[in-house]
Order: C-alpha cells, then structure tokens, then sequence
C-alpha cells in the first residue's frame, strides 16, 4: 500500500508529461506552415527598385483552366448555331453569371445563419485536470484531478426588434443578390445579341457584294462585247475594269471584317476566337409591328420588371432594416441561460451533478457615445442608398425613352431601305439595258450599280440596328425572359416575339 502511494506522484506526473506532449504536437500541427509566414517578404531597398518576391511569394500555380469547347449536346447534332443556342452557350461560360450566382447562394447561406437567432444555442464542455500541491509550509503534499462534462444553453429572448431587423436586412441582401443575378444575366444575353448580330450583318454584307461583284463582271462583259463590236471606246472597257476591282477589294475586306465579328462572337460565348463554329442566317422577313406601344407603356414595364432598379429597392429596403438593427440596440435584450453537467472527482466514481438557470437583462446604459455615432451612420447609409435608387429610377427612363425612339427609328430605317433597294436595283436593271442597246453610257451603268450596292449594305445594316434595338428595348423594359421550354426569349410588351432563326 504505501509503494502504491509513493508511486502515485510519479505515475500522475506522467499522465501530466503525456497530456503535455500531446498538446505540442497538436499545436504543432496547427503551426505546420509557421516558418513561410514567420519569414518577412521584405521591402524594396529604395523607391527606384523594384520588389524582388521571395520563391514561396509566387507558388507554381496547380490550377490548369480547360479550354472551352462547345456543348457536348450542340456538338453532336451538328446543326448551326442558332441565336438561343449562342446565348445558351454564353451563359454555361461566363464568369459573370457564374460569380452573380455564387453571390446570391452566399446570401442565401447568411439569410439561413441569421435565422439560428431564433433558435436556442447549445453547447457542450468537457475537460481533465491534474493538480499538485503541498499544505503547511510544504509538509504535506497532495494530488487532486477533476473531470467536468456539462451541456449549456443560452437563449435571446427578446430585444426590441433587433433580431427581426438583422433577419430582415439579411433578407433583403438575398433578395438584391437575385435580383443582381438577374440583371447580369439580361446583360450577358445583351451583349451576345449585339455580337451575333454584328456577325449575321457582316455575313449578309459578303452576300451582297458578291452580288455586286458578279454585277460587274457582267458590266465588264458587256463593255468588251460594245468595244469588240466597235461601238464603245477602250475607255469604257477600262472603267468597267476599275468597278471590278474595287468590288473584289469590298468584298476582300469584308471578309476580313468577318473573320474579326465571328472571333468577337466567339469571345462573347466564352470560347476561344479561332473556335471552329458556324451559325444559321436568320429567314423570312423583320416581324414589323404597324406600331409600338406608347412609351408610356413601357415606361412602366421597366419599373414593374427592371432586375437592377429591383436590386436597389431591396438595398434600400435592407439599409433601412439596418437602421432599425441600430435602433434596437440601444435597448435592454433578456436572454435565457441553462446549463447541466457532471463533476468527477479523482478516479473513483465519485460524482455530483451541477445544474443551473437565469434569467438575464442586459441594459446598455453607457457605450462611450458609440451607440449614437453608429445610428447616424445607418441613417447616412440609408439616405445614400435611396439617392442612389432615385438616381437609378431617373437613368432607366432614360434609357428606355432612348430604346423606344431608336427603334421606331430602326423600323423606319427598314421600310426605307426596302423601297431605296428596290428603286436601285431597277434603276440597275434600266442602265444596264440602256447600255447594252447603246442608248447609255458607261458613267450611268457604274453610277446605277454603286447605288444599288450602297442600298444593299443599307438594308443589311438597317436590319441589324433594328434587331439590335429590339434587344436592348427588350432588355431596358427588363422583358428577357425565359419560356416554359426553358429558352432565352425576348418578350416586349403586346410585340409579337421574335421567331428562332
């Protein structure tokens, strides 16, 4: 019995170096990367030299992005792009959408954290002590050794609204993520219409100048047949020969010019310029409407459906919950506090249970004026967030009035354009007849062919501002929308869509 107890010392102080030695190497596990971050980066020697970064400053980066392609389900049907499947494919790549969407789901996250207010908050604490000790004046010595386990539960109860504002304003912060994912979403789809149809006009383009580039290889023709017949000089075969060549020189640079809106199309669906693609021309004729709905119409399609000016009522809505967060917290708050556990005393099963609970009022009475300086600030928040809405609510109908005209402009602009094509190509038509029956000069022919290709590239370029304005009328009114089929479609007010090309 008494080796027993002269052990016990010892034994204890084992249990002591092994618990210490556990705590260091548990420690040391967490201070693993200390030697990188203890060692300083350093500083440039003057403010004419440039930092050189130490070796662990600029890591290999382990992170290799694959190169975009097109969709595995586009790819095998192998059919031309049409507009929804660019603006399908541009939305699968962008990082813009991808980053608005990761907001909103880390808003989401935060709204479901807030809610935990609501709920009790209970823990659990466990732990193990050694001690050694001596009594009267070292003569007696002594070892004691507690274990403690016990389950605690705090609970706010209530505190004059200020859990309801922090839920609100957390809210309200998920609500203007959405809507700003939204917002990025009719942006993205904007700026790929704009790309597609800058590459669909530049294909047309090609198409009519390879029209007037047969035109005058047929004026050229006709030219040698009247000089070869002795009733034209060689002067006329020359000028025929200039029209010639500059029409392939057009036609050679609008090629290039294509090559440069299908790599800035390509850009705009998330893939690399030189990725091998081709796209279908949209047919049929530009579904004109007699006319638009009053502007006032759309005036108030923006301000029901306009994502961002959404965003920002919410950020208004979320800066005023904020006020009242503030508000409360110059309140008293009541919280709930329980906790349950057991003490175990030594190594015997000796053990006596502890419990307890209260009930706790907490008044702030003095916080060194902090309370006041932060109420004046959400206050100055909540007035800058709501200039910044009416600002906003001001910019929209200005963008939407400007839509509006430009695209009855547009509409005007392709009526016009198709009686100018039909005027030029019948005045082609009359000089090239003319001419062949010698009754007209060469000057005339060459005048009526660069007519009729001027009103060729007017109306491709017509058409496309009008499609052009169509998107961005549809996506100032906030009208791009999704059908049940699951495709992007733009949908203004009373205008019947757009058919697929």
């Amino acid at each position: 019995m008494g080796d027993q107890e002269k052990n016990r010392p010892k034994n204890e102080m084992g249990v002591c170096a092994a618990m210490l030695l556990t705590a260091v190497l548990v420690m040391s596990g967490c201070a693993s990367d200390l030697p990188r971050i203890w060692k300083t980066p350093g500083t440039s020697v003057s403010a004419a030299v440039p930092w050189v970064p130490p070796p662990e400053a600029v890591p290999e980066s382990t992170h290799k992005t694959a190169p975009m392609t097109l969709p595995e389900d586009i790819l095998k049907s192998g059919r031309s792009l049409s507009l929804l499947d660019i603006v399908d494919i541009a939305l699968r790549n962008n990082p813009e959408t991808a980053a608005a969407w990761a907001q909103s789901r880390s808003a989401a996250a935060a709204y479901g954290s807030q809610k935990g207010e609501y709920y009790p908050q209970v823990g659990a604490t466990a732990g193990t002590g050694y001690l050694h000790g001596y009594t009267d004046n070292g003569k007696t010595a002594y070892n004691q050794r507690n274990s403690l386990a016990a389950l605690e539960l705090n609970w706010l109860l209530f505190d004059f609204g200020g859990r309801e504002a922090s839920l609100d304003e957390v809210r309200e912060a998920l609500i203007a993520a959405d809507w700003s994912h939204n917002a990025v979403i009719q942006k993205v789809i904007l700026e790929v219409e704009k790309a597609y149809y800058g590459y669909v006009t530049a294909k047309v383009l090609i198409d009519a100048q390879q029209a007037t580039y047969k035109e005058a290889e047929t004026n050229l023709a006709a030219a040698r047949d009247r000089h070869h017949a002795g009733v034209a000089t060689i002067a006329d075969v020359l000028q025929a020969k200039t029209a010639l060549a500059q029409a392939k020189l057009t036609l050679d640079r609008l090629q290039g010019q294509m090559h440069t809106t299908r790599g800035a199309l390509a850009t705009a669906m998330g893939l690399a310029a030189n990725t091998p693609y081709d796209i279908g021309i949209p047919a049929g004729e530009i579904p004109l409407k007699e006319t638009l709905e009053k502007v006032d119409a759309y005036l108030a399609q923006a301000e029901k459906q306009r994502p961002d000016l959404a965003a920002a009522r919410a950020q208004a809505r979320k800066a005023g919950a904020h006020v009242r967060k503030v508000e409360a917290g110059a309140y008293p708050s009541i919280n709930g506090t329980a906790s349950w556990g057991n003490t175990y005393y030594g190594t015997t099963a000796l053990y006596k249970d502890n419990y307890s609970g209260a009930l706790q009022l907490s008044v702030p009475i003095f916080t060194g004026f902090s309370q006041r300086h932060n109420l004046a600030r959400a206050r100055a928040d909540e007035e800058a967030t709501r200039a910044r809405l009416s600002s906003l609510a001001q910019q929209v109908v200005l963008e939407v009035w400007t839509s509006y005209y430009n695209l009855k402009t547009a509409e005007q602009c392709v009526r016009t354009s198709e009686d100018l094509i039909q005027s030029a190509t019948e005045s082609y038509q009359v000089a090239l007849g003319r001419y062949k029956a010698g009754v007209g000069s060469i000057l005339d022919l060459l005048s009526a062919q660069s007519a009729l290709e001027s009103a060729r590239a007017q109306r491709a370029q017509a058409n496309a501002d009008w499609f052009v304005s169509l998107a961005q009328l549809a996506h100032d009114t906030g009208t791009l929308n999704i059908s049940s089929s699951g495709t992007l479609e733009m949908v203004p007010i009373t205008m019947e869509k757009v058919k697929k090309p």
